[in-house]
């Protein structure tokens, strides 16, 4: 295991790396109109399912192949009262990033953005964000909060979302039913202001969002101008859900974890990107 510094020098450049990303525009990630994206959903410190994903993905061999990571951080513990050590996850998915710049991508996400403005999310009886802390001080001892500021300076990095030229949007979530008078759907397009990242701020609104109705997404569609959103946030205890014919919903964070590979020329419907969805389990 790396020191408390040798990993913060890590967090930084991939912090770096993130703001100065080539397809970055504000706050979105806007993809060329060939190759491949592969879209995952929430991560959640599952190391094996993020080994398998590296493993696909095979980006030495893959020049035009692009992966986007959200939701790395908050892994469910094996039994009570163990620390959340998905910092080590998230330290293997940085040093991806810095290997290949132009190809491994994060987004924010409620959980990431909560370990940033110190929001704190109960789930199991547990608060989240003091665990994966306590992990930290496990790992690194007094110099964790050198590390936790970088993770910090890295969280804070994150881009909001990502378009393809074949109008398919990614994101971590999409603002829900009730959010929609208050969003700006310019948030994507500017780096987000401190209001923004706390609740009631449009991006906050856009990476806690839930149950969007049909309503909804054609409105964010229209705003937006895409046909199909990938996003994760939702539990998917089988891995994946279609929801309206507009959005699809995975996750990647238990051993019935999914990804989507696309081609990012080739048009799409919801129907058809979803054929495409993959179990991390079927990658040996």
């Amino acid at each position: 295991m790396i020191d408390a510094s040798a990993a913060a020098d890590i967090f930084r450049q991939a912090a770096a790396l993130n703001r100065e990303d080539p397809l970055r525009d504000g706050s979105l990630l806007i993809f060329p109109d060939y190759g491949q994206l592969v879209m995952t959903g929430d991560l959640h410190g599952h190391d094996r399912n993020f080994d398998r994903l590296k493993k696909y993905c095979d980006l030495d061999h893959a020049p035009a192949r692009h992966v986007i990571l959200h939701e790395i951080i908050h892994a469910e513990p094996d039994a009570p009262l163990i620390p959340d050590y998905s910092h080590k996850v998230l330290l293997d998915a940085v040093r991806w990033k810095i290997e290949f710049p132009d190809q491994v991508h994060f987004l924010q996400s409620n959980h990431e953005l909560s370990q940033l403005t110190g929001k704190e999310i109960c789930k199991g009886g547990r608060v989240v964000t003091y665990d994966f802390e306590r992990g930290l001080a496990e790992s690194y001892g007094y110099d964790s909060a050198k590390v936790l500021e970088a993770i910090c300076d890295y969280l804070a990095s994150l881009p909001l979302a990502g378009k393809t030229a074949n109008r398919i949007m990614i994101s971590h979530s999409l603002p829900g039913n009730r959010d929609l008078p208050q969003f700006d759907p310019t948030v994507v397009d500017r780096i987000p202001e401190p209001i923004d990242l706390h609740d009631g701020g449009s991006a906050y609104t856009l990476v806690w969002g839930r149950n969007q109705s049909k309503e909804t997404l054609q409105f964010l569609a229209d705003t937006f101008d895409v046909g199909t959103f990938i996003c994760g946030h939702q539990p998917q205890e089988t891995g994946f859900e279609v929801r309206h014919d507009k959005l699809i919903i995975l996750a990647s964070d238990h051993n019935h974890g999914v990804f989507l590979p696309f081609d990012l020329k080739k048009p799409f419907s919801t129907a058809e990107l979803a054929r495409l969805i993959r179990p991390l389990a079927s990658i040996a």
